[in-house]
């Protein structure tokens, strides 16, 4: 098939967006499809449409129904969607109604969606390459924060947690990510001055981050609103365990009894977390140990395999409705010749 991926973002951008559309396109291209990534669908020919944001997109996935009502259209649905869009966008709700499919990337999605379109909804969780870090430093432990600072992710809440530790924690947080704003830049940057604790780095090329992630002893995810993180999968695939906030789109893939959950934006919570993390190899190894049984749901073969059903499925109902048609069609024929 020729597929055509939308993602608003633009492909070159380094998000979360960006970088699943592309994950994506490798699968796809794995499978045998010829795809194109493009910020917009802006008439060229295709077999299928894939329209990654429901609102962002919906100029795309509208033209596309427009000039090809009989063809598949994926819609796949970010955090914003999910948690916000849906409920307050127009446009956001007509996109899941004129999907062929829509898919959500951790279980828990499918409870923000109407009853009515949970069967046309499929669950593809993220996946993950495991990547092996050189040895974790003994004399420091170290956390990373990966994320581009904007507010949905309150990216320096790790960074105030630290700020509340006893002098004789050796904890240090190592934050990767662009800054969206001046703003967010100038109290990075702030930050970074005046708590020895904390060091933004700014935005890192994926393998360094990669890197980064592997040779920590812990990822800080502090997001407000998630359909999931690239990162929570990089994590579990590194064997990096995780302390995350309590939303959501992250219980969906950790499970709803992981033991590293703090309330969102509750900076002593978090501070608390932290400094057990690092002083109680008990605690420590409870989370590794949850981590570690997640694994296999960000093997990157479950994930082609999920993209390998969800279109053999698209494939057999194009079939069967080109065949619907062509049946009625025939039987038009014959009554239009009096047989």
């Amino acid at each position: 098939m020729k597929i055509r991926l939308v993602t608003p973002a633009g492909p070159s951008d380094r998000n979360g967006n960006s970088v699943t559309a592309l994950r994506w396109a490798r699968i796809l291209k794995h499978l045998g499809h010829r795809v194109f990534v493009e910020e917009s669908y802006r008439g060229e020919p295709c077999d299928l449409l894939i329209a990654l944001h429901a609102r962002r997109s919906a100029p795309s996935i509208r033209r596309f129904k427009e000039d090809h009502p009989e063809l598949p259209l994926i819609v796949a649905l970010t955090g914003t969607d999910l948690y916000r869009d849906i409920r307050t966008s127009a446009a956001a709700r007509q996109s899941l109604d004129l999907a062929t499919r829509l898919v959500v990337l951790q279980s828990k999605g499918l409870e923000k969606l109407p009853r009515r379109l949970r069967a046309k909804t499929r669950v593809i969780y993220q996946s993950a390459p495991r990547v092996r870090g050189a040895a974790r430093p003994k004399a420091q432990f170290k956390v990373c924060v990966i994320g581009h600072l904007r507010p949905v992710k309150d990216p320096l809440r790790t960074a105030a947690a630290a700020r509340l530790l006893p002098a004789s924690s050796t904890l240090r947080v190592f934050h990767a990510g662009r800054a969206l704003s001046q703003q967010m830049e100038r109290r990075a940057r702030a930050e970074t001055l005046r708590n020895p604790r904390y060091r933004w780095l700014g935005e890192l090329p994926h393998w360094k981050t990669r890197g980064l992630l592997a040779r920590s002893h812990l990822l800080s995810l502090t997001s407000i609103m998630e359909g999931s993180a690239n990162v929570l999968s990089e994590a579990i695939a590194s064997s990096v365990p995780v302390l995350a906030s309590k939303i959501s789109g992250l219980i969906g893939t950790l499970g709803k009894n992981y033991p590293g959950y703090f309330p969102v934006g509750n900076t002593r919570a978090l501070a608390r977390l932290l400094l057990r993390a690092e002083t109680d190899p008990r605690f420590y190894r409870a989370l590794k140990s949850h981590c570690a049984r997640l694994r296999p749901l960000v093997d990157p073969r479950l994930e082609r395999a999920a993209w390998k059903r969800l279109l053999a499925e698209l494939t057999l109902t194009l079939t069967l409705s080109q065949l619907g048609r062509g049946n009625g069609e025939g039987r038009s024929r014959n009554r239009e010749g009096g047989i």
